[in-house]
């Protein structure tokens, strides 16, 4: 099993003088201690759990674009782009630039979007849910094609590309696709006809078990090879509190076929706590 790490809170002590410095030592510890993969949200507004507006939250790509060039071995990854922040074309060549940029490490972590009142104060069109999903089935169907090379032009409800061209092209042939969500009637099945891996939620390994067995039914649907599908899971709490205790629960969603788990620091101090995690748990959890 592989640790992702998830930087989602940039409201660390001093944090207005301090903030680049602690993500990229972060970012930095993290590639040089053996993590998978580096995330950070793809919000304007942080979430309101966090604090909400008034606290500090960069843009996603950007943020990407610069940890490619203080990183060398991390994959890099928003979890996850909200579908209705970017035209899908734009979005394609973002992650593509970010890809030949970071030398083949970019991922396309992507989901329907949930957070209206970013939407609303930044004066971005939030749609239906319903929309939102077709929007990003629309969204998959572009990037894959885009990705593929086929230059055809795409006429969808609702985005339509005359001339889908991105050169240079991805590193990666092509990158990687997830999509983030555990909704078992919609983000599953796109998971399953459109994804290379899934992010699921859940706090208990039957929780987990009953979404991975949602997904392989909708793979037999549409007939995917489920195991080909990388499954990843978010974790919570503090690892470095009880690393027995917390290899032996992994045991148990390892079993189940996750691969990856990611974990925000839970402290104030997220050089420290990656450091803690690279010596203590990441040499560990490659075994589990």
């Amino acid at each position: 099993m592989r640790l992702g790490v998830h930087y989602s809170n940039f409201t660390h002590p001093d944090w207005e003088h301090r903030l680049a410095d602690r993500l990229t030592e972060t970012a930095r510890v993290a590639d040089q201690g053996g993590v998978a993969q580096f995330t950070v949200m793809d919000h304007w507004f942080q979430m309101e759990p966090l604090g909400g507006p008034p606290e500090p939250m960069l843009e996603g790509y950007t943020t990407l674009g610069y940890l490619a060039a203080v990183t060398e071995r991390l994959r890099l990854s928003l979890l996850v782009t909200g579908v209705t922040y970017r035209h899908p074309g734009l979005l394609a060549k973002t992650v593509t630039t970010l890809d030949v940029l970071s030398r083949g490490r970019a991922v396309l972590g992507i989901g329907a979007a949930w957070y209206e009142r970013e939407h609303l104060g930044l004066g971005v069109p939030f749609p239906s849910t319903s929309e939102r999903f077709e929007r990003l089935e629309e969204t998959l169907q572009i990037v894959r094609q885009v990705w593929s090379g086929d230059q055809t032009p795409y006429a969808g409800k609702h985005y339509q590309l005359a001339e889908p061209v991105i050169v240079p092209p991805p590193v990666q042939p092509p990158p990687p696709i997830m999509v983030g969500g555990s909704g078992e009637r919609k983000t599953l099945r796109l998971v399953a006809q459109y994804a290379d891996a899934c992010n699921l939620f859940g706090s208990t390994p039957d929780e987990v078990r009953h979404k991975l067995d949602v997904l392989r039914g909708h793979c037999e649907d549409v007939g995917r090879d489920y195991d080909e599908i990388e499954k990843t899971w978010m974790a919570r709490g503090d690892p470095t509190e009880d690393v027995d205790g917390f290899l032996s629960r992994m045991e148990e969603y390892a079993a189940l076929g996750i691969s990856m788990i990611t974990m925000s620091p839970p402290t104030d101090d997220p050089v420290a706590w990656v450091t803690a995690m690279c010596e203590r748990v990441v040499p560990k959890l490659s075994d589990v």
